[in-house]
């Protein structure tokens, strides 16, 4: 059985560790997996599904009118995936979104994000730890608990930007101890989820592979596409 192809955007700057553990869990997981920065668009009609990863902060101006920090670490990136999620809006291509992308996914829909929430914390760490060292408590009812399995389970945390308003039809799956969002869905026809952790960097935990095989089950046809 051929594998479906799930398209990882990035950066092309610096050492892609993310894209590396991202490759293994989708080929453990039945895919193959292509990877897409600026520089090397590729084919998004070639692809059977994505995610978007983790990465630098997503450039304040994109969701706040007035704002004082500087620009985006990484603007071409902002630039290349916005035109791939509004490419994507509306088609039934599965989509992950991955800390900085289920941020993007959200901005994208119209959502605004909190620039820092290292001030707003008060019964979580700001420690950033790709270790699961925090709680995930899973909306009951949700996709994602469908998908999991599991109403609580440990995440990591390397994020100190973080959804605020939603975004036009997103819903909230998960939230952490703080009450801050840590996932978000669209209910519909179409497979988008969005984690704010790194279900990457865990891959012990059975119920983060569960993200990559639901994913590569809905790119192959294989499983329903969207949380009902």
């Amino acid at each position: 059985m051929k594998r479906p192809l799930i398209g990882v955007t990035g950066s092309d700057r610096g050492l892609p560790l993310a894209w590396w553990f991202t490759r293994w869990a989708l080929w453990r997981s039945g895919a193959r997996a292509v990877y897409l920065t600026h520089s090397s668009p590729g084919e998004l009609e070639a692809l059977d599904g994505i995610v978007i990863s983790g990465g630098d902060d997503i450039d304040r101006g994109l969701y706040l009118a007035e704002h004082d920090a500087p620009g985006p670490a990484d603007p071409e990136r902002d630039r290349f995936e916005i035109r791939v999620l509004e490419h994507l809006m509306g088609s039934r291509l599965p989509v992950l979104g991955i800390c900085r992308g289920a941020q993007l996914m959200n901005v994208v829909r119209g959502g605004t994000l909190y620039p820092d929430l290292r001030n707003l914390r008060r019964k979580t760490s700001n420690r950033r730890t790709p270790l699961a060292r925090k709680t995930l408590l899973v909306e009951p009812g949700s996709g994602l608990q469908g998908m999991l399995g599991e109403s609580r389970l440990r995440i990591n945390s390397l994020h100190q930007q973080a959804i605020k308003d939603l975004g036009e039809g997103l819903v909230v799956s998960g939230r952490d101890l703080d009450g801050f969002v840590q996932a978000v869905e669209l209910p519909g026809e179409s497979f988008l989820y969005g984690v704010q952790w790194h279900p990457e960097y865990l891959p012990l935990q059975a119920p983060q592979r569960k993200l990559f095989t639901t994913l590569v089950r809905a790119a192959a046809g294989d499983e329903p596409c969207a949380p009902q």
